[in-house]
Order: structure tokens, then sequence, then C-alpha cells
């Protein structure tokens, strides 16, 4: 069985992680798209609610499961459940900067683990949580924001700045 482990924030997660998760599900027979908990970022929103709104958005993705760790390297946590494989996007030259750096180090501490990099479609590469989190508040921002996260998350967002 090919398992594998896509990790991020996901402070919420958006149309670019949903493109991966799918890609993910049809490379993988397994995907374990998982929340690492970092105490020392501040986060918008709570672990649960990220949590419920990532199984909201996979619902449905055949073999995709959501889980949460803290406290461990990403490749450690890949080791322990199981996985031979990490997924990371790359959407610019700063990401290749930081996946390829992590990349080496996460072989040095699991050889036995692969990292696979996706490249985004040219329409979603640039879309990111910090950027969907910015237009939060401006003129019109409820109809852009909706483009760029699945509705689960939308219905997130409008729950706690619906008002703006």
């Amino acid at each position: 069985m090919r398992k594998a482990v896509y990790a991020g924030s996901f402070d919420p997660i958006t149309n670019g992680h949903l493109w991966m998760i799918e890609r993910g599900a049809a490379l993988f027979d397994r995907l374990i798209v998982a929340i690492g908990r970092n105490s020392d970022k501040k986060h918008t929103f709570s672990l649960e609610d990220r949590l419920r709104a990532l199984r909201q958005s996979t619902r449905g993705i055949r073999g995709v499961s959501v889980a949460g760790f803290e406290n461990d390297f990403l490749v450690n946590y890949a080791r322990s459940v199981g996985a031979r494989f990490i997924l990371r996007g790359i959407r610019d030259a700063r990401d290749y900067d930081f996946e390829r750096g992590m990349r080496h180090i996460n072989d040095d501490l699991q050889p036995s683990i692969t990292t696979i990099f996706l490249l985004p479609p040219r329409q979603i590469a640039e879309v990111s949580s910090s950027l969907v989190k910015g237009l939060i508040g401006s003129a019109g921002w409820r109809t852009v924001v909706k483009r760029y996260v699945p509705l689960p998350v939308y219905r997130l967002i409008l729950s706690r700045y619906g008002d703006r």
C-alpha cells in the first residue's frame, strides 16, 4: 500500500490545498492530510475548526483521512503512521527553496521516506491561506474569497467575519 502524508497548517484550507489533496488521493492508496500543531504559531482558526473544515472539504475523496499531530517533525510523524511518502506543493521559487531544504533534512532524519512535489495549476498557484485572510474586510470580499476556498471553509469564514 502506498501511503503518504500531506501536512500543513490549513489556516484555512484553500482550493489549492484541495487540488493537492485530490491529486494526492489519485497517486496514493491512502493519503493522510495532517494539521501540524505548532504552539509558536498564532492561528486564525482553532485546530478543531481546521480539522472539521478539512474533513468536510475532503468528504467523498477516496482514501483520504484527516488527522492532527504536534511536537514532532513531519517526517517522524509520517514514519509513525506507516507512510513512505510526504506530499508537498510548490507554488513559486520561495516555496521551492524552502521545500528543497526541508527535503534534504527529512532525508537525513528518515531516508526511507520520499518527498513528492506537485506544482498546482496557474489559476490557483498564487492562492495561499495568508492571501485569503488578507482579502477579508475589503469591499466585495465575500465574492472574491468564495472563489478561492471550498464551501465548508467559506461558511467557516462567514461565521467568523460575515459582518465585516
